[in-house]
């Protein structure tokens, strides 16, 4: 039975072909941006970007990523197509934190040496408006409608919620002891937030905007991401080198995860069954098997990675804004074991790679089916890059 090759628009990078979601992990001493396979878990690329990177947030599209530059005051915006920073801006004083509206239309950037949030205007890429807060705000984060906007004050152990429609504060939410990191439910009903110095988190109803629970976690927590279907927390606890996992239920931690290392920036991928802690001062990003809580991996990054936010593409690089990105190639069965079928609408170049990026085969695809001899091909996972003068078409599919 013919079966369709699962796929993703994705982005040709120097030969390495990228699949499904990718992890951007900013690295603050070495002033790079480390890009993730998050398929494969696997560096594909490194990206130059301002002083001192710490803040990182995608669209929810991925085509742009923005970093946050603590020591140059600025963000930079990558173009996920590329890969390349498109555009610098200048903002406040040692931005921190940074979260894109859903909409992509503003980013809300928390400038931790003036007390300010700067609103960037994507459509022009600049700074519309400044919004005062509180002391040392260092987290931001947008909810998932768009409406509100949270932001932890490092120093003023608070948490102001900002109006999107009018960029205003809101409401003033006293929390822990010096609050480091937010994040908010998917459905919006729930903000947590990690408390350096009282070592617990802090949980928000968003319908009354009071503390309704408070969570005791490890030793300074740093970073804290919630899973895609909500359900748990993840909290890094920087001093005791531990991760806790909370069970959003019962706002309570039912499990602990034991690191070598100072666990900072964190995030869920899509699928909720892997858990990405960037390691300060350790070089390297831990991923966390959320199944059974442990370490499954260790992709070696840059200086000092922070990753301060949701450093993950929620959606599939290549979608908006690339019309020269196509779909209309097909390959089957997949898994293959010795002959595949590529359909081509057209005339089309493939080049199939390894999972390590070398080239295993290549040739040109006529209109129409053409039957491909795979049985020699090692079992295991391989890239199908079709090129056309229509753009690049990447699958993935299986050997066995």
């Amino acid at each position: 039975m013919k079966k369709q090759l699962f796929f993703v628009i994705i982005l040709s990078i120097i030969s390495l072909c990228v699949s499904g979601q990718i992890a951007y992990i900013t690295n603050s001493i070495s002033n790079t941006v480390s890009v993730i396979n998050v398929a494969t878990d696997t560096i594909v690329l490194t990206i130059p970007v301002g002083d001192g990177p710490r803040g990182v947030s995608v669209t929810s599209d991925g085509s742009l990523v923005y970093i946050a530059n603590w020591f140059d005051s600025t963000v930079n915006v990558i173009n996920a197509f590329t890969n390349s920073v498109i555009d610098t801006i200048k903002v406040g004083s040692n931005p921190s934190g940074i979260s894109v509206c859903p909409d992509g239309s503003k980013v809300y950037v928390a400038n931790y040496g003036d007390n300010s949030v700067s609103v960037i205007n994507t459509a022009t890429n600049t700074v519309s408006n400044t919004i005062g807060v509180g002391n040392a705000p260092v987290s931001i984060s947008v909810s998932p409608n768009g409406n509100k906007v949270y932001v932890t004050n490092f120093h003023s152990n608070s948490v102001n919620i900002i109006s999107t429609a009018t960029n205003t504060v809101l409401d003033t939410i006293m929390v822990g002891l010096i609050p480091s990191a937010v994040a908010i439910s998917p459905d919006g009903k729930k903000v947590y937030v990690a408390n350096y110095s009282s070592h617990n988190v802090s949980v928000i109803d968003t319908a009354t905007n009071t503390v309704s629970a408070t969570i005791n976690v490890g030793a300074q927590p740093s970073g804290i991401s919630i899973s895609p279907d909500g359900s748990k927390v993840y909290v890094s606890n920087n001093w005791d080198k531990t991760l806790s996992v909370i069970n959003t239920n019962t706002d309570s931690v039912f499990a602990t995860i034991i690191f070598n290392t100072n666990p900072w920036g964190i995030s869920v991928s899509p699928d909720g069954n892997k858990v990405y802690v960037a390691n300060y001062g350790y070089n390297y990003v831990s991923v966390i098997d959320a199944l059974t809580n442990t370490i499954s991996d260790t992709i070696i990054v840059g200086t000092s990675p922070v990753a301060l936010g949701n450093f993950i593409s929620t959606s599939h690089v290549g979608i908006r804004n690339f019309s020269r990105v196509h779909n209309n190639i097909s390959a089957y069965p997949n898994p293959a074991t010795s002959n595949l079928i590529i359909e081509c609408p057209q005339q089309t170049l493939i080049e199939i790679s390894n999972i390590q990026g070398q080239l295993i085969k290549s040739f040109t695809a006529k209109d129409g089916n053409t039957n491909i001899d795979v049985s020699s091909f090692r079992d295991g996972v391989y890239f199908i890059k079709a090129k056309t003068d229509k753009g690049i078409t990447v699958k993935k599919i299986i050997k066995q």
